[in-house]
C-alpha cells in the first residue's frame, strides 16, 4: 500500500502568480527571505504593496544564508513568538523556505527542539499558521515537500528533517520571480532539480504516479534548462520552474539516493552549494548504481525518453553546458582538506538518502565512490 500526498491545498502557477496574495484575508503577516536577491528584484515591495493595501500588519525575517543552520531557525522562532503571525510568505530559494517551514512548526510547537524533530517524520500538522512558499530559484522542490534541510553545525552535516506540516498551503510558482537569477544559479538549481527526478527515478520504491512526474521534469529539464541558462527567457523560466516542482512532488513520496547522501556529508562540512554537488556527483553515482540491473533498465529507459544514446553521457554534456565542473577538487575542495576530513566525510555519507540508494552501500563502496568523485575518474 502507497500513501501518496504530491502538495498542499494549491499551486499557482504562470507569470504575474504572485498576484494572488491578494486573494488573503488574514491580519498578521510575516515574510521571511534570504539575504538580498528578492529585495534587489522588488519582489519583497510588490508583497509589502499588497500587504499595505489590504491593512493588514507585517514584519520581515531576512538575512537567510544558502546553508540554513540551527541558530538561524532558532533566531526566526523568537521573531514568531514575539510577531505571532497568522500567514507566514516564504520568498526565495530552497535555504530561505526550508529554514521557513522549520521556524513556523516550531513556533505552534514549542516542545520540539532539534534533538527530537530529528524523528523519522514529524506527525504534525499545523493549526496557527497558514504558510505561502514563493521559490525565486528553480530547483529544490520544497514549496511542495515535506522536507527542510538544516545544518546541523555540531556534527558539520545537513538533515533532511520531515513532516506533512512542512508542506507549504499554497506554492506560487511565478516565472517572473526567477528572471533574476543568475547564471550559475540556474545551472546549480535546475541540476538539482533534476539529480531529485532522476535519483526518484531509479529509486526501487518508485510507483507509478511518481514515474510519470519524474519522467515528465526530466523530459522537459533537458529540453528547457538549457534554454533557460543561456537565454533566461520568461517561458523558458517558468517551464523550469515547472518541472522542478514537479520533481519535488514526486521525490518527497519517494525517497532519493546517495548523491544526495553525498551532497549533504559535503555540503555541510565545505559550505557549497547543494545543487552544485549534486550535479558534480550525479554521473559518477549513477555510473556505480547502473551496476543494478533494474537501475541500468531504467536508464536505458530515460536514454529513449530524452533521444540520447547514453544517459549518463547526456548528463555529462548538460554539466559541460551549464559550465560545471567534473570532479569535487576541480570545483575547489584540497586534496589536503579532503584528505584529513575523509573519514568524516565518509561517516556522513552514508546517512539520510544513502539509505535508500537502490544499491546498499558500505563504507568499503562508499570509498570508491568518494574517490572517484573527487578525482573525477572511475574508481569502482
Amino acid at each position: 500500500m502507497n500513501k501518496l500526498r504530491l502538495h498542499g491545498k494549491e499551486i499557482v502557477t504562470g507569470p504575474g502568480s504572485l498576484n494572488y496574495l491578494q486573494n488573503l484575508n488574514f491580519k498578521k503577516y510575516i515574510i521571511v527571505t534570504g539575504q538580498s536577491s528578492m529585495f534587489k528584484n522588488k519582489t519583497i515591495d510588490r508583497i509589502v504593496d499588497i500587504l499595505k493595501n489590504k491593512d493588514a500588519s507585517y514584519t520581515i525575517f531576512s538575512g537567510i544564508g544558502a546553508n540554513p543552520d540551527t541558530d538561524t531557525v532558532l533566531t526566526g522562532v523568537e521573531e514568531f513568538k514575539k510577531f505571532e503571525p497568522e500567514c507566514v510568505i516564504c520568498v526565495g530559494g530552497g535555504s530561505a523556505i526550508d529554514a521557513a517551514k522549520v521556524m513556523t512548526l516550531m513556533y505552534e510547537y514549542p516542545q520540539l527542539d532539534f534533538i527530537n524533530i530529528k524523528s523519522d517524520i514529524l506527525d504534525m500538522e499545523r493549526k496557527k499558521t497558514t504558510l505561502i512558499a514563493i521559490p525565486s530559484t528553480a530547483g529544490t522542490g520544497t514549496e511542495v515537500t515535506k522536507t527542510a534541510v538544516i545544518t546541523f553545525n555540531d556534527i558539520n552535516l545537513k538533515i533532511g528533517l520531515k513532516s506533512y506540516a512542512f508542506i507549504p498551503d499554497v506554492a506560487i510558482l511565478d516565472g517572473e520571480i526567477t528572471l533574476s537569477m543568475p547564471k550559475s544559479v540556474v545551472a546549480h538549481s535546475g541540476m538539482d532539480a533534476l539529480t531529485h527526478a532522476v535519483e526518484c527515478y531509479i529509486n526501487h520504491n518508485l510507483e507509478e504516479f511518481s514515474e510519470a512526474l519524474c519522467a515528465g521534469a526530466i523530459q522537459g529539464l533537458f529540453k528547457y534548462l538549457p534554454k533557460s541558462y543561456s537565454k533566461g527567457d520568461i517561458t523558458s523560466r517558468q517551464k523550469v520552474l515547472t518541472y522542478q516542482s514537479m520533481a519535488g512532488s514526486a521525490f518527497h513520496n519517494i525517497g532519493l539516493g546517495m548523491d544526495h547522501g553525498i551532497s549533504h556529508a559535503f555540503g555541510g562540512k565545505y559550505g557549497y552549494g547543494h545543487g552544485l554537488l549534486n550535479a558534480v556527483g550525479l554521473p559518477y553515482v549513477l555510473k556505480y548504481n547502473s551496476r543494478d540491473n533494474k537501475v541500468k533498465e531504467k536508464l536505458d529507459r530515460l536514454a529513449k525518453l530524452i533521444n540520447v544514446d547514453d544517459f549518463i553521457e547526456a548528463i555529462k554534456q548538460l554539466n559541460s553546458t551549464l559550465n560545471i565542473p567534473s570532479s569535487f577538487k576541480e570545483m575547489g575542495i584540497t586534496e589536503e582538506d579532503y584528505l584529513h576530513d575523509f573519514e568524516e566525510l565518509l561517516n556522513n555519507s552514508l546517512l539520510g538518502s544513502t539509505k535508500s540508494n537502490p544499491v546498499p552501500m558500505t563504507k568499503v563502496e562508499m570509498r570508491k565512490v568518494l574517490d572517484s568523485i573527487f578525482y573525477g575518474e572511475i574508481r569502482f
